[in-house]
């Protein structure tokens, strides 16, 4: 699942990131999108992109894009 599927409100958890581009990989960890790590969607920008994700006490703006490489798992709400 990646997080274009989501809806305001959806919780998610994270459970791993793609392989690919390590720099990036590193800089999503960096901003504590950890494995294990659960969020909700809170907005999306008028046009879809970018959407904005509450964390670890923060909200984090991501392109749909830059959101690519996370494997996500949807939690009941």
């Amino acid at each position: 699942m990646t997080l274009r599927d989501m809806t305001i409100g959806d919780k998610a958890k994270v459970i791993g990131l793609q392989k690919g581009n390590k720099a990036y990989r590193k800089k999503l960890l960096a901003m504590g999108l950890t494995p294990g790590t659960e969020f909700s969607v809170t907005r999306y920008a008028p046009m879809g992109d970018p959407v904005e994700i509450h964390l670890r006490g923060f909200a984090l703006s991501l392109r749909q894009n830059e959101a690519a490489p996370l494997l996500i798992e949807r939690l009941a709400q």
